[in-house]
């Protein structure tokens, strides 16, 4: 960049997800920031932590000032955890990892087979109780794959066996359900505008389907995934006998696979599928933040294929291009070709394996190296 180009950059916005496993989105934020002072101290920073639907969905909505609320709900192996929801006036932000996340499993234990979403319906009632009329459900880093039938029975609907009993919870146990009645459903969601907001358009069952694609990231062995894909399809034909062929469109539907088929779920509740990351950036401000920028930098921790596909970076750089914004990224790892991230709108990339260049090293210094590469960064584009 030339000095020309870099005397108009006056105001950098941060809008960088976290660093899976190493730094939040809020700590991002703060080391990029204070390295990009480090070379440019009177620099206007304004920092706008972003998320994509996933795990750090709540977070990024308080840094944007939204208020935390905890609750005490069931967690993926039916203990009870705390679990925090977003609420600002009567929009309300929930994370279904908060209450049904693969980081509430012990380290090492997974349960492919019976992990509950019974919390997130918890989670969504508490969201109800407190006065919510628009919930933002934010979907993704789940520990389960029981179709949302665990979420919906915390929420009034009965899942029950030829016995007349309840369903065990879980994928697996559907397999034995004879009848759904949801005519129990709590009346208040029936006047909500309930989004779901993922970063995944795949369907319910099949080979791009919840079990196939993502079972195996929850310990689901091939066995398990045949398991839970036929469950899972049992399932939705017991729903469409209870409510109709608005179950099978569902089933089909994109993001009703999103984090073990809870998309599913909400989709029979009603809901609205948007893009996770598009919709968070409406919630959180991102359009008057990006108004005021005169230079973007997003990121997150690995820049990759999957970034392109629906991740937070991705639909940052897209809307900063569409407003004539130049764009740049900071990640742990960068697998992009400099083709790659043109295409996305980013102008460059700085992964921290730049400086150091081995992986565990790399995340247990991620605060301290990001700081540096926020550096050179500000080398490259503000001086």
């Amino acid at each position: 960049m030339t000095d020309g180009a870099a005397t108009q950059v006056a105001h950098v916005l941060v809008a960088a997800d976290k660093f899976k496993g190493s730094l939040t989105a809020v700590q991002v934020a703060e080391r990029v920031t204070a390295g990009l002072r480090r070379v440019v101290p009177e620099l206007t920073v304004e920092t706008l932590p972003v998320a994509d639907g996933g795990d750090g969905t709540v977070a990024a909505a308080v840094a944007a000032g939204f208020e935390r609320r905890e609750v005490r709900v069931t967690g993926p192996l039916g203990e009870q955890v705390t679990a925090a929801f977003a609420l600002r006036d009567t929009t309300a932000v929930v994370e279904m990892a908060e209450a049904s996340g693969l980081q509430l499993l012990p380290q090492g234990v997974f349960a492919p087979l019976t992990a509950t979403t019974y919390g997130s319906g918890e989670l969504l009632r508490a969201a109800l109780d407190a006065g919510a009329t628009t919930v933002v459900f934010g979907v993704g880093g789940s520990a389960t794959t029981d179709g949302g039938a665990g979420m919906l029975a915390a929420l009034g609907a009965r899942f029950l066996d030829a016995a007349g009993e309840p369903v065990g919870p879980g994928g697996a146990p559907l397999a034995d359900l004879a009848t759904a009645d949801l005519t129990g459903l709590d009346p208040r969601l029936a006047d909500i505008d309930l989004i779901l907001a993922s970063d995944v358009d795949n369907p319910l069952t099949g080979p791009k389907g919840a079990p196939a694609v993502y079972g195996p990231q929850k310990g689901a062995t091939p066995d398990d995934v045949r398991t839970l894909d036929a469950a899972l399809a049992h399932y939705a034909t017991v729903l469409e006998k209870a409510i109709g062929p608005k179950a099978a469109e569902a089933a089909l539907a994109p993001g009703a696979g999103g984090a073990g088929g809870i998309g599913y779920g909400a989709l029979i509740l009603g809901a609205s599928f948007r893009p996770g990351i598009e919709l968070m950036l409406d919630v959180l401000g991102f359009a008057p933040a990006l108004e005021r920028a005169t230079l973007v930098i997003t990121g997150e921790g690995s820049l990759d294929e999957q970034t392109l596909h629906g991740k937070a970076p991705a639909g940052v750089a897209a809307a900063a291009r569409a407003a004539g914004k130049e764009v740049v990224a900071v990640c742990g790892r960068l697998a992009l070709s400099p083709e790659a991230l043109a295409a996305a709108g980013i102008r460059r990339a700085y992964p921290l394996t730049a400086l150091e260049p081995d992986p565990a090293t790399c995340i247990a210094n991620a605060g301290p190296l990001l700081e540096s590469t926020a550096t050179t960064l500000a080398h490259d584009f503000l001086s």
